[in-house]
């Protein structure tokens, strides 16, 4: 358990893709520090095994959705308020990759990777928007990627479709001032998930990365998530529009 307290007890977030990585460290987080969640996945035996591993009793709801069809969002936002009665805080962190060139990509896998990363943010934080403007309160927090301001070979369209959340992220900061909603992005660099496995599982593309970071290390699940609390907590309330960057100081070289 997390010995941090961020103040968030009894407030309601929706986290996509929380079901593994990433996801599941803030799922975790978020529940030590007594709010209420709710994840989505678009498998129905990862969001069961997710369960399993998170501790939070009645204060967890799952509900099977692919974020990039609008009927599915409608459901998961529809499913959470009628479970918890309200949302306080949305967390955009499904993304996805398949290692490719841009020029080499057939457009069907540039569809497929701007669905999962940008348009189903798009979704998720219009209805959430909706609902937070009617409530004059509340928080959308989008996982973006040091991939969005720094090419990299393999991860072009991902980084183009997280440059895109980057604005996305300032644009609705600015729609949604006025109704006391702060939207704000994290982005790390590499970090030790399941998603990115195929770089730092291979010791010298891992070695060639961490030269690069300052810190000497890629990132924990939990470096990124404490952001993610803090953004969601009122300690943010005068912080709107703005990406974290959590990549060990990469970005300042």
């Amino acid at each position: 358990m997390s010995s941090v307290c961020y103040g968030l007890e009894n407030r309601v977030f929706v986290i996509t893709g929380g079901s593994r990585g990433i996801g599941l460290e803030i799922a975790q987080l978020l529940l030590d520090q007594k709010a209420k969640v709710v994840i989505c996945g678009r498998k129905q035996d990862g969001l069961e095994a997710a369960k399993t591993k998170l501790s939070g009793g009645g204060g967890l709801l799952t509900v099977q959705a692919h974020i990039a069809k609008e009927a599915d969002v409608e459901n998961l936002f529809n499913k959470a308020i009628e479970y918890f009665g309200k949302i306080d805080g949305l967390i955009n962190n499904v993304g996805m990759n398949v290692i490719t060139s841009v020029v080499d990509a057939d457009y069907s896998l540039w569809q497929k990777i701007i669905d999962s990363n940008l348009n189903a943010t798009f979704l998720c934080s219009k209805k959430a928007g909706q609902i937070m403007r009617g409530q004059k309160k509340g928080k959308i927090v989008s996982i973006s990627s040091i991939a969005a301001r720094r090419s990299a070979p393999a991860m072009g369209i991902y980084g183009i479709a997280k440059a895109g959340i980057e604005m996305m992220t300032k644009v609705l900061s600015q729609e949604l001032a006025p109704f006391n909603i702060q939207v704000n992005s994290v982005a790390p660099g590499m970090v030790r998930t399941k998603f990115s496995e195929p770089f730092w599982s291979n010791k010298e593309v891992h070695d060639q990365i961490v030269r690069t970071i300052p810190l000497g290390r890629i990132a924990e699940p939990a470096d990124v998530a404490h952001p993610v609390m803090f953004l969601c907590s009122d300690a943010s309330g005068f912080i709107t529009g703005q990406t974290i960057m959590v990549d060990g100081g990469a970005s300042a070289i």
